[in-house]
């Protein structure tokens, strides 16, 4: 399995804006995906107030590959997102119980 993690460093004044559809668009798109095994949206804090991720687990790389596209290694962005989203980082790493 494959884990997925998209953090997003959001524009100020479109923190709320984001998270409306972080909530009521994004993860129930997301949520349809073949091979998605799980997502877990993490919300801003204090110290991070503009800041979301999402953390995915994927049963194969050939699953976020048809979800992602075939770079899949660039984050997917939604038309939603244009304007809101400021920066994007996206990391992948094998899951450690497949590892060991």
């Amino acid at each position: 399995m494959i884990v997925r993690i998209f953090r997003a460093v959001i524009f100020d004044d479109k923190v709320a804006e984001f998270r409306k559809f972080l909530i009521g668009t994004a993860l129930p798109f997301m949520r349809k995906q073949k091979g998605l095994v799980s997502i877990t949206p993490c919300l801003p804090r204090a110290e991070t107030p503009n800041e979301f991720c999402l953390v995915m687990v994927w049963e194969t790389v050939d699953a976020l590959a048809a979800f992602a596209g075939e770079d899949w290694r660039k984050p997917h962005v939604l038309p939603e997102e244009e304007g809101i989203v400021k920066e994007r980082f996206l990391h992948h790493y094998d899951l450690a119980q497949e590892a060991a």
